[in-house]
C-alpha cells in the first residue's frame, strides 16, 4: 500500500492492531519513528492517508526494530504465535493489554530469549487523551529488556506521560479497583438509560464525565479487564457485598 516514504533516519515501528487506541497512538509516534502496520480486521487506506504511515503484510510488519503488540487480549497468543518467526533478534515487543499477568505468560512462553519485552498500559484512551496527553498516567512493566530507559526517556520526557513502573502482579492488583470497578459502574449506568439531567450537581457531572469517557469503549476491552485479571471477582465480591449491605441499611432507616 501507498504511503509513508522510507526514512532510513528513523528507527522502524511496527504497530500490530489499529483499532480506537491502534490509531490514536499514531499521530505520537510519526514524528519520532518511520511507522509500518498491520490489521487483519480494517481496511487501512483511510489510516494510511490520515497519517501517512505504511500498511505492510504482519510478517514484514513484525520484523521492525519495535512491535508495538495493540489487540485484544483475547486475540493475542494467536498474534504472539504469527509473529515469533518473524522477529530479529534484539528486537523490542511492547504489548498495551489493560491486564498485564496473562499477558506476561503468553509473551514470556513464546518469544525467544533474544528478543527483549516490555510491557505498557497506557492509563488513557481515545476519549480520556483528546485534549493531549501531557501529564496522563502510564504503566510500565520492564519484564526483559535492555532498552528500558531509552522507552523511559521516550514516554517521560518526550511525550510527557508519568510513568508508573511496576509489576504485573502489582499492575493487575491496582486495576481491579483502578478499572475493574470504575468500567462496570460506567456499564451498569448506561444499561440503567438513564434520562437527560439537567440539574446536575458537581459530583453527578463528574459521575457523568466518567461514564462518557468509558462509554464507548470496545466489549472487549471491557471482557479483558472483566474477566482476564484475576483480581476482578474478589473486587466485585466486595463491591456487591457493599451493595446489598447499605440497601438493607437503608431498609432499616425507612
Amino acid at each position: 500500500m501507498q504511503g509513508q516514504k522510507l526514512d532510513i533516519k528513523k528507527p522502524q515501528v511496527g504497530v500490530i492492531g489499529v483499532g480506537a487506541f491502534g490509531e490514536f497512538m499514531l499521530k505520537y509516534l510519526i514524528p519520532y519513528y518511520f511507522v509500518v502496520a498491520f490489521d487483519r480486521d480494517r481496511d487501512l487506506q483511510p489510516v494510511i492517508e490520515k497519517y501517512h504511515m505504511r500498511a505492510l503484510p504482519l510478517e514484514e510488519v513484525a520484523a521492525s526494530y519495535t512491535v508495538i503488540i495493540s489487540v485484544p487480549v483475547s486475540q493475542l497468543e494467536s498474534v504472539v504465535e504469527q509473529i515469533t518467526p518473524h522477529l530479529k533478534p534484539g528486537a523490542l515487543v511492547i504489548d498495551l493489554c489493560s491486564v498485564k499477568m496473562r499477558p506476561t505468560e503468553v509473551l514470556l512462553k513464546h518469544l525467544p530469549e533474544s528478543v527483549e519485552y516490555i510491557s505498557l498500559h497506557p492509563l488513557f484512551g481515545p476519549q480520556s487523551g483528546k485534549a493531549g496527553i501531557h501529564g496522563l498516567n502510564i504503566a510500565m512493566c520492564p519484564v526483559r529488556s535492555i532498552r528500558t530507559e531509552c522507552l523511559r526517556e521516550f514516554l517521560g520526557t518526550t511525550l510527557g506521560l508519568k510513568i508508573h513502573e511496576t509489576t504485573p502482579e502489582m499492575h493487575d492488583q491496582e486495576m481491579a479497583y483502578v478499572q475493574g470497578l470504575t468500567h462496570m459502574i460506567a456499564k451498569i449506568f448506561t444499561f440503567m438509560d438513564v434520562p437527560k439531567i439537567n440539574q446536575k450537581t458537581k459530583t453527578y457531572m463528574l459521575l457523568d464525565e466518567m461514564v462518557e469517557m468509558i462509554r464507548y469503549d470496545s466489549d472487549d476491552l471491557f471482557n479483558a479487564i472483566q474477566r482476564d485479571n484475576p483480581y476482578v471477582s474478589g473486587t466485585k465480591e466486595k463491591f456487591f457485598a457493599a451493595v446489598k449491605a447499605l440497601e438493607e441499611r437503608i431498609n432499616k432507616v425507612s
